[in-house]
């Protein structure tokens, strides 16, 4: 039995490195943790409880993608980091997001007021695996910033941070600028002309 249980800790250790000390309790179930194993180990202090079905692992450092992480897991892995917390993580412009912002699939349920949810079937190039989590391209987001209420001097500053620092080219967002609609397509070339000025 000792093995086991040494097996259990392994195994949820191994989990938890992959995702920033984080794991919810369906994967501790998954691994062979019963509720009550978990409120045990809660109760102990083996588990910090973060959120309703979400543990983090004791003492474990924090990280700058920490919040993303825990989200990503919030949404059953099923979010991807976009619109103004992917320019944040992306250091596109100024953007200082008050909410997380996650593109999911269409039937995603699942509301938190921290959270602004953006229904959208991402193509798997506009998607960057950063381990425990997922954050769109720099392209796919500025097209997301230029569909959005971002401002105009917002989008202006992003845009130009992407081209300055070698991110995307004008030409790629103007080839792409089209699948966002008329009005972020418009507001891209208002950004690339600003950005010859």
């Amino acid at each position: 039995m000792a093995g086991t249980r040494q097996d259990l800790r392994l195994a949820l250790q191994r989990l938890a490195f992959s995702q920033s000390g984080y794991f919810t309790a369906a994967q501790a179930l998954d691994l062979g943790y019963s509720y009550q194993a978990q409120k045990y180990h809660v109760d102990s202090g083996n588990w910090l409880r973060v959120d309703r079905g979400l543990f983090r692992l004791p003492d474990w450092p924090s990280a700058p993608e920490d919040q993303w992480v825990r989200w990503t897991l919030w949404s059953e892995d099923r979010g991807v980091v976009s619109h103004d917390s992917a320019a944040l993580v992306h250091d596109l412009g100024e953007l200082d997001p008050r909410h997380v912002h996650l593109s999911v699939p269409v039937g995603f349920r699942a509301v938190d007021p921290a959270v602004v949810t953006h229904v959208s079937e991402l193509p798997a190039t506009d998607v960057l695996d950063q381990g425990g989590w997922r954050v769109t391209t720099p392209l796919r987001t500025l097209l997301d910033l230029a569909g959005s209420d971002t401002s105009q001097e917002q989008l202006d500053a992003a845009v130009a941070a992407a081209l300055e620092r070698g991110l995307t080219t004008a030409r790629r967002i103007r080839s792409r600028s089209d699948e966002a609609g008329d009005r972020a397509a418009l507001r891209i070339e208002r950004a690339l002309g600003a950005t010859t000025k």
